[in-house]
């Protein structure tokens, strides 16, 4: 039983509804796996619709065992990532395979002599596409369901990657939080900074959208620039950002923050759409739109991922501001017991931010699920 190798080109129907299908085989008695959208899927393989092939370049390929899908992979080189880092990596994601190391390790190898081919040095992941979308395998928390674009994958996955030659690189942190009650210290800080009179706060304005999510990316590419992989993104990135959140933000899941009318802190989260779509098997049509819709706006989500929290490094380390970390917190522990939200995930952490972990701690994050990034020279 030969494994074939077949990459996907633009316009190629079949192979694309291999490509986003193979996930049914793959996940097929997993109760915990929710299905992506199709359509979000395959707009993000598409050079037209996607802005990062305006910095990047990608490949896709789906594995077949007697003309059957097994397995997928993509492969994609970054060139804002390289001129940032200079690390000579490139990337692999949308890595999905049967419990089959031949076929992941066919998949891999792809993978690896594509981006060799390109001039990189190793071969890192999974991120499908970069480190701005989804992120790491999952090696911890398989019981319980993927939050908003955050990954899933079965408990052998790892496995077989690690099967084919790549180590662990970096452990990311998804945290889980029971909306309610806040600890007394956390209280505290959040009272203390309620009191300065030059720091304001407030929702973002659904009218103004667009100048919001500016003002949090700014804040975003600032406050993350030190991080390990971090890409800022860029203006075409930023504007379509802007138009998907708009489709399912709350407004009240959001803080803007400021400091004598600067822009200094921002704390965004998503109702977590996969509540709503997991019975929907990635199709929006002819129906899914409606309850989509309906299922957010009337019935409601019952959990929320807070995607961004953070402050600009000017303020970080003031004294005055110590507190910003837990106000934000509990503002937006607030807003989601006004939502009747029940539980949030924070994610996703760095292993070892020690700073941010703590403060999770503080207000009562307890670690569910772990991702792994890995790596190997090529």
């Amino acid at each position: 039983m030969a494994i074939e190798i077949v990459e996907l080109h633009p316009g190629d129907k079949k192979r694309l509804k291999d490509f986003l299908d193979v996930v049914d085989d793959v996940y097929a008695d997993d109760p915990a796996y929710v299905r992506p959208l199709d359509m979000e899927v395959s707009d993000r393989l598409d050079p037209k619709k996607n802005p990062f092939f305006d910095h990047g370049e990608a490949a896709a390929w789906i594995a077949y065992r007697d003309g059957k899908p097994v397995g997928r992979i993509s492969a994609q080189i970054d060139r804002s990532h390289l001129e940032r880092h200079k690390d000579d990596a490139g990337f692999f994601g949308f890595f999905d395979t049967t419990n089959d190391p031949a076929v992941a390790r066919t998949l891999l190898e792809m993978a690896a002599q594509w981006v060799k081919a390109r001039g990189m040095k190793r071969l890192r992941g999974p991120l499908s596409l970069n480190i701005n979308e989804e992120l790491g395998c999952l090696v911890e928390g398989f019981d319980t369901p993927p939050m908003i674009m955050m990954p899933h994958h079965r408990p052998y996955q790892s496995g077989l990657i690690e099967e084919a030659g790549l180590v662990k690189l970096k452990d990311f942190y998804a945290w889980t939080y029971d909306v309610g009650a806040v600890p007394a210290r956390a209280q505290k800080a959040h009272d203390e900074v309620l009191t300065l009179p030059e720091v304001k706060t407030r929702m973002a304005n659904p009218d103004d959208f667009h100048a919001d999510v500016r003002t949090i990316m700014d804040i975003f590419n600032d406050a993350w620039s030190d991080n390990w992989g971090f890409v800022p993104l860029s203006e075409r990135e930023l504007a379509k950002t802007a138009e998907d959140m708009k489709l399912i933000m709350m407004p009240e899941l959001t803080r803007l923050t400021f400091i004598d009318g600067e822009a200094a802190a921002v704390a965004l989260a998503l109702p977590n759409i996969n509540e709503a779509i997991k019975d929907l098997h990635g199709k929006l049509l002819p129906f899914g739109a409606a309850k989509l819709l309906w299922r957010l706006r009337v019935k409601g989500a019952k959990s929320g991922r807070l995607i961004i929290l953070g402050i600009k490094r000017k303020w970080r380390h003031v004294r005055r501001y110590a507190g910003l970390s837990a106000f934000l917190y509990v503002e937006m522990n607030h807003a989601g017991h006004l939502l009747g939200l029940e539980r949030g995930e924070l994610s996703w952490t760095l292993e070892d931010n020690a700073a941010i972990n703590a403060g999770i701690r503080l207000m009562g994050g307890r670690i569910y699920k772990k991702y792994r990034v890995y790596e190997r020279e090529v």
